[in-house]
């Protein structure tokens, strides 16, 4: 089987690198589709499937951003940023309009082929991930349940959708923004204070476990240990 990735990048000689890697190395018949601009890229997203995008930020007539923020509204496919824009700022924007990981030039191309892989196959189902346990807690995130020493959890969809993205995050700074538009939707017309009172109704049912998130001033929350 086969999976066809879009990967849009505006230096011929990189496409050209990751492709004849991804083409040499693939277990899985990784089928790369180049796009050099970002509005072909965009047109390209919008009316053919693929399986994962691998999206630059700095592109021609349309930037990465806003290409993933378009394409968000219709398509949940897994998609990775690769970009010289490392620093923390821009990772938060990205990830705030829905990317699922980050890869910062110069980068790893095995690291890359690493990270497409497992994104490709956890989108498909393809790997039954174990628990995730974070001190006390537990969360299946295949029968959706969670259990705090040992004891389920009734948790309301939208308190299990936060703390399966914060414990998936695990130190990392989760913005309310990346919560909003995760969890309520592009088309959610309140303000991100759905997503503190929320959090307030996930901590008090954690009891003294709902220490393990907190709260960043000016950014979002972390889960930590």
């Amino acid at each position: 089987m086969s999976y066809k990735i879009l990967l849009v990048e505006d230096d011929p000689s990189l496409c050209e690198i990751i492709t004849d890697y991804f083409e040499e190395k693939s277990d899985y018949g990784y089928e790369l589709e180049v796009v050099q601009k970002g509005d072909e890229a965009l047109d390209s997203c919008l009316n053919n499937y693929y399986d994962l995008v691998l999206l630059d930020v700095m592109l021609p007539e349309v930037d990465g951003f806003t290409i993933c923020k378009s394409l968000r509204k219709k398509s949940d496919v897994p998609i990775i940023f690769i970009t010289a824009k490392g620093n923390e700022v821009y990772k938060l924007k990205g990830y705030s309009l829905g990317c699922d990981d980050y890869v910062s030039k110069p980068f790893s191309l095995a690291e890359l082929y690493a990270k497409v892989g497992a994104l490709i196959k956890r989108s498909k189902g393809l790997i039954r991930e174990e628990l995730i346990v974070i001190g006390d807690i537990k969360l299946n995130p295949h029968s959706r349940e969670v259990f705090l020493n040992d004891d389920e959890l009734n948790l309301a969809p939208k308190e299990y959708a936060i703390l399966k993205i914060l414990m998936e995050n695990k130190n990392k700074i989760v913005t309310r923004e990346s919560l909003l538009l995760r969890v309520w939707g592009y088309d959610f017309e309140g303000n991100d204070r759905v997503v503190d009172n929320h959090i307030k109704k996930l901590r008090k049912a954690l009891g003294s476990s709902g220490n393990a998130i907190k709260t960043i001033i000016k950014a979002g929350y972390k889960m930590e240990v």
